[in-house]
């Protein structure tokens, strides 16, 4: 568990001193911003709130941007390698409290998550069957993560119609 801890510190330590320090982004802000990617973190950490981050980030700089783990934190239920996506809300839970995912990492808000939903869970979606959830993880293996929504329209058999059906009910 110290191990685990002093490791957690030194990649911390490490992703501050290799960038410049973030800050929260003032949401009144009336200066357009065209560069970046935005995530939102919340939870155990020291300073929650909205940041802005450079394209291919990742959680670890993100943590380190809201001033590291808070004391409590349950650093093990993140990925601390994973790539960033813009828009993306970034929990961290407390020791024994659950993350804002269901137990499949797959449903935030009520809303299917594409890029971590299993096949089971894609078929909860309308018009969504066996083939087509298959599809749908076929082009996340094969592209890597969807940056966007409007992504799953390039999965062979989401037309149109089908993705203004599904608009409302999935994220990324």
């Amino acid at each position: 568990m110290l191990l685990l801890a002093a490791l957690a510190v030194a990649i911390l330590a490490s992703a501050l001193a290799n960038r410049p320090a973030s800050t929260p982004v003032a949401l009144a802000s009336s200066a357009p911003v065209t560069t970046g990617i935005f995530v939102h973190v919340l939870g155990a950490v020291v300073a929650p709130g909205l940041y802005q981050l450079r394209e291919g980030d990742r959680v670890v700089d993100a943590i380190a941007s809201a001033g590291g783990f808070a004391e409590g934190a349950d650093e093990t239920q993140l990925n601390l390698a994973r790539v960033l996506s813009d828009g993306e809300q970034l929990f961290v839970p407390l020791v024994g409290e659950l993350p804002a995912l269901d137990a499949a990492g797959a449903v935030v808000g009520g809303k299917v998550n594409i890029n971590t939903a299993d096949q089971a869970t894609l078929e909860t979606l309308p018009r969504v069957g066996p083939a087509l959830a298959q599809r749908i993880i076929a082009w996340r293996d094969d592209n890597g993560r969807f940056a966007a929504i409007d992504d799953l329209r390039s999965v062979t058999g989401i037309g149109d119609k089908t993705f203004e059906g599904l608009r409302e009910l999935i994220t990324v």
